[in-house]
């Protein structure tokens, strides 16, 4: 993996899947187990700082021509288990989401119509050649959505505070200290169940909506993956959009858990009342993106 600068990237969060190697077919699980034996194994921010080399350029790259052959590896329960980057589809996926976030007149500036059109022609060419392909990592930007909380219990959650530097010094890695880290892991047989537990309680208590569309949707992308697979939420940049008391008091899958309970047993109030602390605790972040 080329060299990499050492800016800290916010402000993104992760849904990632750890496949075992026996999930993948030779010659990629071999690369694979060597790969995992490598000492210097790359970090989510190794990954997006070599995102944003690519659009430096003029005119930027918004795909890499070549797909990335790093992952992430985690070792479960003695088990190597790998979640391969595939940067390159994800770019396509990105690149295809960014008219609904972005005015006309703002996507043209930042990425010309003929950038964007030579992109959308090769991933058209790419999926002929590969129907089946889907990525083993989820990005959201300036939040965590809803439906991957449903994934995860607060019996999971994992905190490190980190060293912290001064207030608001996002910026080399030297002057922030060790960043402080949140995530969650849970067995792929947990995050269905808690898919199809949340599911049956949303859909008896509210009719069809964006919140069963995401969960229905992160469902099916969950079923693509070997049952022995471990999931990842992994607040990842978001850390540094959060002030150290609130990131330390964060416990929205707790907050989602409680709702669904709620819904479960035909409280409305107690569900509202979860979901508000939800809102009220994101609120921060959602200004923050607002302001940035």
């Amino acid at each position: 993996m080329p060299k990499v600068s050492s800016v800290i990237v916010p402000y993104a969060a992760y849904l990632r899947v750890y496949e075992p190697l026996t999930a993948f077919p030779e010659p990629e699980r071999g690369h694979w187990a060597r790969y995992a034996r490598r000492p210097d194994l790359p970090s989510y921010q190794d990954e997006l700082r070599l995102a944003l080399a690519d659009v430096v350029p003029t005119p930027p790259v918004p795909v890499p021509v070549r797909e990335s052959d790093d992952a992430f590896v985690l070792e479960v329960d003695g088990v190597v288990c790998v979640c391969p980057w595939r940067t390159r589809l994800r770019g396509w996926q990105a690149l295809g989401e960014l008219a609904e976030e972005f005015p006309q007149p703002v996507l043209d500036a930042f990425l010309p119509p003929f950038v964007r059109r030579q992109a959308a022609e090769d991933y058209e060419r790419w999926l002929t050649a590969h129907p089946d392909a889907r990525p083993w990592i989820r990005t959201a930007t300036w939040q965590v959505p809803i439906n991957w909380f449903v994934l995860v219990s607060d019996e999971e959650r994992e905190y490190d505070k980190g060293t912290r530097g001064s207030p608001g010094s996002v910026g080399s890695a030297s002057s922030t200290g060790e960043a402080p880290v949140l995530r969650y892991r849970t067995p792929m047989v947990e995050a269905r169940r808690r898919v199809a537990r949340g599911l049956r309680a949303l859909k008896t208590a509210m009719d069809e909506g964006p919140l069963i569309d995401g969960l229905v949707d992160v469902g099916r992308w969950l079923e693509e993956f070997h049952p022995r697979s471990l999931v990842e939420l992994d607040y990842g940049g978001l850390v540094h959009a959060l002030p150290a008391g609130a990131l330390e008091d964060d416990h929205s899958a707790a907050d989602v858990a409680e709702g669904i309970a709620a819904l479960r047993r035909g409280d409305g109030a107690a569900a509202g009342e979860a979901y508000g602390r939800l809102v009220e605790r994101w609120r921060s972040v959602r200004d923050l993106r607002s302001a940035n």
